[in-house]
């Protein structure tokens, strides 16, 4: 490319553009360069640091999000592409105060350690109980395979993901 045009390039993608996306149900309007991630986004520019950036390669899944009710990892996903999206953090899965069933069954089940990777297996757990709402623990085990932890055991979090959805079965809570 000529020198002219790769500046020009450049200068183009560092064009900020509105992105409008629904964040844990509140209507947010926010200015991002093209290039950057979703996971930057909730972070940096609306303060929602449940979502955790380990390794900005879509190998650890501490960033995971639900992007219309899909498990997604924000750092492999351009905040320009959530246009119109609804998106639901760590933050926004409790109501009012109340903690949602499976931020409830992680910590009586001592389905963590330091924390950092919960977020993301508590929204790639609320994405599989979305679907099955009745889960053998081989489907969670393979459910939360993008999700690593370095602190302990996946058998605390695998029980905390069934008893999660046992509560929410009970509660007919399925949200």
């Amino acid at each position: 490319m000529r020198p002219v045009i790769r500046r020009i390039h450049r200068e183009v993608r560092r064009v900020p553009q509105e992105v409008s996306l629904v964040v844990n149900g509140v209507d947010r309007r926010v200015s991002v360069e093209p290039r950057r991630m979703l996971a930057e986004l909730l972070r940096d520019d609306l303060g929602l640091t449940g979502t955790n950036l380990g390794c900005d390669t879509t190998q650890c899944g501490a960033c995971t999000v639900l992007l219309d009710g899909r498990a997604v990892k924000s750092c492999s996903v351009l905040a320009l592409q959530a246009e119109g999206s609804s998106v639901t953090t760590i933050e926004g899965l409790a109501e009012g105060g109340t903690l949602h069933p499976l931020q409830t069954a992680f910590a009586e089940c001592h389905g963590l350690q330091c924390g950092f990777c919960t977020p993301g297996m508590i929204l790639a757990a609320a994405d599989l109980i979305a679907r099955d709402p009745d889960p053998a623990p081989e489907t969670v085990r393979h459910a939360l395979e993008g999700n690593l932890c370095r602190c302990t055991g996946y058998h605390t979090i695998v029980d905390a993901v069934l008893a999660g959805a046992a509560a929410m079965r009970d509660d007919g809570a399925a949200r």
